[in-house]
């Protein structure tokens, strides 16, 4: 059955746009297909057009400049009207079977559910956040292992239970995704799929992992071409989901604590992600 809104936000995204949109109109059960471009200039958008000239399901939507990964998967959340939505990064590549499986091991669950996918490298090594729990500000005031968020793959479990999935890919019901507001739109880039499947999880949902549904992540393609915009939204998004979640919890001087945390440590991570993109 063809039920699913495949929706993809795209940034700069030419060198992996083609494989994935070529791989999302063969997949079994695709009815509707959403690209949201955020403002490219690297042949993003010729990629695209020439595909939606190619298929009637495949959609375009053009941001003049960039407003968030947030506001352009709701823009494509609205642009369609499919019973599933499967939001699916330009540099995820799915099999033919990706998606339709995802949404049988949701329907098995017997409620709705968030499920997320097994990602992995080119090499075959699996993305870590791609199953994480979530994060505990204080607790990483006096501990370095808090910090990780990383929960280790259980291959006994086909559907393993987690705080939270990638937002590489992520496969819900709309009914799901309509009843907790879609994504929040003052996250610009990082944390908004934490707090996503946060919210999803309070409404009563079940966020798991398909173990035994493989997708390749070719990572961070758009996020080199600009290291410090990345890592200043990245601390933003965070010091964002502590206030949202967590502040109201905490004392006067652990709040400063953790704001003192996060931004001290934005440098440093800049200094890296900008070495790492030379």
């Amino acid at each position: 059955m063809a039920d699913i809104a495949a929706i993809v936000v795209a940034y700069r995204s030419a060198a992996t746009i083609d494989e994935c949109l070529l791989r999302l109109r063969a997949a079994e059960g695709v009815a509707q297909i959403r690209v949201v471009d955020n403002g490219s200039q690297d042949g993003t958008l010729d990629v695209v057009l020439r595909h939606a000239a190619s298929d009637a399901r495949l959609r375009f939507v053009g941001n003049p400049d960039n407003p968030g990964f947030a506001v352009a998967c709701n823009q494509g959340a609205r642009d369609c009207d499919a019973p599933w939505l499967a939001f699916v990064n330009p540099d995820c590549l799915v099999e033919t079977d990706t998606l339709a499986r995802l949404r049988a091991r949701t329907q098995r669950l017997g409620r709705e559910a968030l499920l997320g996918a097994d990602l992995v490298d080119e090499s075959g090594a699996r993305d870590a956040a791609a199953r994480r729990r979530d994060p505990d500000f204080a607790a990483m005031l006096g501990s370095r292992s808090a910090r990780s968020l990383d929960l280790p793959a259980d291959d006994l479990q086909s559907l393993q239970p987690v705080d939270a999935v990638s937002g590489a890919l992520m496969l819900m019901p709309r009914t799901l995704f309509e009843s907790i507001g879609g994504f929040d739109e003052n996250y610009r880039l990082h944390a908004e799929d934490l707090d996503l499947c946060r919210r999803a999880r309070a409404a009563g949902a079940a966020i798991a992992v398909a173990n035994d549904v493989r997708v390749l992540h070719v990572r961070g393609v758009s996020s080199r071409s600009r290291p410090l915009f990345v890592e200043w939204h990245k601390h933003r998004g965070l010091w964002r989901y502590f206030k949202k979640f967590e502040a109201s919890r905490r004392s006067l001087p652990t709040r400063m604590a953790v704001f003192s945390m996060i931004w001290l440590r934005f440098p440093f991570a800049a200094l890296r992600a900008i070495a790492r993109s030379s």
